[in-house]
């Protein structure tokens, strides 16, 4: 039964997202003010950097640099240069090098070789992944969210390399980050399936916790979260006869359901919903005029999801049922 179960899990969690979570390798480091560190160095996956006491100095791509403390939590994208100095005695740290894989036999070699013995050059700072990362990354949430949100007209490039997670998902994060650690250096049954379940866990908890960060940041940023509506909008008008959702037009601007709507009335003064519904019905009044096109075949073509739901809309939206709007127009 547990032989049977691990490749259902990883089916279904491909089918649902497209890519597999794929931590590569989890490092606990303990480093003192005097150790040694490279220059800079960069890595193929993104890195997750949770610090657990000190303080440290991050500098990224030479031109921007910051102080985390303890408690801080650090994501670098891939390819990122950086370089860190610590500042304090001494900090600890947990350090993770993950990516996603539409591969599931890769995947699974990935998390099997991060858990083997390692033999590392003492006299060497560590500064990557041990472990080659798959050459097919899927396009992911995470990646598509730091494109998107850094493309906010900032004049430092650099600041669009790295996201500081600093609200409430920290102490979340931080304990999962430290439970797939301790379970890389285990041996304990269906290890690899413990290793996938919280690595989702742990890409679901980001995902929350960076799209609250945005949402936050909105209050601060005039005029942008008008832009993001603007954007909703104009997706909605292009795909309003596909079948989507607000939860669809909320995602593509990475808000929530909830905040996206509110933001929806204030700037719009109509909720997205009833933007949605009446963008399908004034086409539905369009393709009615037609003839030619059964009452079903207009439902299909302005996004609902059956007959009975497009006579209810249309009913709520202009006080008469499809065929009797139609055989009005015919009676012009």
């Amino acid at each position: 039964m547990f032989d049977e179960l691990l490749p259902a899990i990883e089916n279904s969690i491909v089918s649902a997202s497209g890519a597999l979570p794929v931590v590569f390798e989890g490092i606990e480091h303990t480093l003192e003010k005097t150790t040694p560190v490279t220059t800079s160095s960069r890595h193929s996956s993104h890195e997750l950097l949770c610090l657990r006491s000190g303080r440290v100095e991050f500098t990224i791509e030479g031109k921007h640099t910051f102080i985390l403390e303890k408690g801080s939590i650090l994501i670098l994208r891939p390819n990122t240069e950086h370089a860190v100095k610590v500042i304090s005695g001494q900090a600890d740290m947990f350090v993770l090098y993950f990516g996603f894989s539409r591969d599931i036999e890769v995947a699974g070699k990935a998390i099997n070789q991060m858990s083997q013995p390692k033999v590392e050059n003492t006299d060497k700072p560590h500064s990557g992944p041990s472990v080659a990362v798959p050459y097919i990354m899927a396009q992911t949430p995470l990646e598509n969210f730091l494109d998107f949100a850094s493309n906010d007209g900032d004049a430092d490039p650099s600041k669009s390399k790295y996201i500081i997670i600093s609200g409430a998902y920290k102490k979340n994060i931080t304990s999962i980050v430290e439970r797939i650690v301790e379970e890389s250096k285990s041996q304990l049954l269906n290890k690899e399936l413990m290793m996938q379940i919280m690595t989702v866990e742990l890409m679901v908890t980001l995902a929350r916790a960076m799209k609250s960060e945005w949402e936050e940041s909105l209050r601060v940023k005039n005029g942008k979260a008008r832009e993001l509506v603007l954007i909703a909008k104009d997706y909605i008008d292009r795909n309003f006869d596909r079948g989507i959702s607000v939860a669809d037009a909320a995602s593509y601007v990475f808000l929530s359901q909830g905040y996206f709507t509110r933001a929806f009335r204030d700037e719009l003064l109509i909720s997205p919903m009833s933007y949605l519904m009446k963008k399908r019905i004034e086409r539905a009044c369009e393709l009615l005029e037609n003839n030619e096109i059964k009452v079903s075949g207009v439902a299909a073509q302005t996004g609902f999801s059956s007959p009975q739901r497009f006579n209810v809309a249309f009913r709520k939206q202009t006080g008469m049922t499809p065929m009797e709007y139609r055989r009005k127009k015919q009676n012009l």
